[in-house]
């Protein structure tokens, strides 16, 4: 995403659960990508107003003693100040999965020489 994001001529700044003043670094973050594996670890006083949330983290938690999956942001608190926000689940994932799938058909074209599907993958 990193990667993806400079190619666009973003400035980007990567930081993890032990960045010192975590809080800040993603206060200042206009799209913030989530992908710590921990359950709801960003709260939503860390987001700038208008934001954009894009939560990857997907985690298995007991609660009221049902087992929910939630993300690495706290999708409640979060969705209060994000201008856009990915739920947990069904956000990212289904988009992972197409793209596994497009990937898997050209790959599947190339190795057997046959054409592949026009526009499916760069």
């Amino acid at each position: 995403m990193a990667q993806l994001l400079l190619g666009d001529s973003c400035t980007v700044t990567i930081a993890h659960s032990r960045t010192k003043d975590l809080p800040d670094v993603v206060r200042a973050a206009d799209i913030v990508v989530a992908a710590v594996g921990r359950p709801e670890m960003v709260p939503g006083d860390w987001i700038k107003e208008g934001a954009t949330v894009i939560d990857v983290g997907i985690n298995r938690i007991e609660r009221d003693g049902k087992n929910k999956l939630v993300g690495d942001v706290d999708f409640e608190s979060c969705k209060e100040r994000a201008g856009a926000i990915t739920p947990v689940p069904g956000g990212v994932g289904p988009m992972t999965i197409a793209c596994l799938l497009a990937n898997t058909v050209t790959a599947c074209c190339r190795a057997n020489g046959l054409a592949e599907p026009e526009g499916l993958t760069a």
